[in-house]
């Protein structure tokens, strides 16, 4: 691998480039599933889903929540752009739960409304998951 035993991991929402930083390793969702990073990687690009980000660096392991965008393996560096990364340990299982229970109240009346709808349950579980995990 052209850059030694480290990954340089980039992670940039609208707001502000929320790390930059080496890693050794890492996992996140994709669209249609979760991937694991690991020094070494051929090149990727891929569509992110919405679910947790896991780090893994020197001082051990992060994890935030991402909501979608993308992201590029390239060499030694990844880098992920998402709508949002919260960090884990912020989440509230509470706001979690409301946003769930609002977007199952929605009624949907065209595929596009039936879409939206699913994907805001989705994603609203999974951050539930991942806030009562934390816990």
């Amino acid at each position: 691998m052209a850059g030694g035993d480290k990954l340089r991991l980039i992670v940039v929402t609208p707001e502000r480039t929320l790390l930059d930083e080496p890693v050794a390793a890492l996992r996140f969702p994709l669209y249609d599933g979760d991937i694991g990073i690991l020094p070494g990687r051929i090149p990727l690009i891929g569509r992110l889903g919405a679910g947790e980000l896991r780090i893994t660096t020197a001082s051990g392991e992060q994890s935030y929540f991402v909501d979608g965008g993308f992201v590029q393996v390239l060499g030694s560096n990844v880098t992920l752009l998402t709508n949002r990364a919260i960090p884990t340990k912020d989440l509230s299982a509470a706001d979690a739960g409301k946003q769930l229970a609002m977007a199952s109240a929605v009624i949907a009346k065209t595929d596009e409304e039936v879409s939206a709808k699913l994907a805001d349950q989705q994603r609203a579980r999974k951050m539930l998951a991942l806030a009562q995990r934390s816990v």
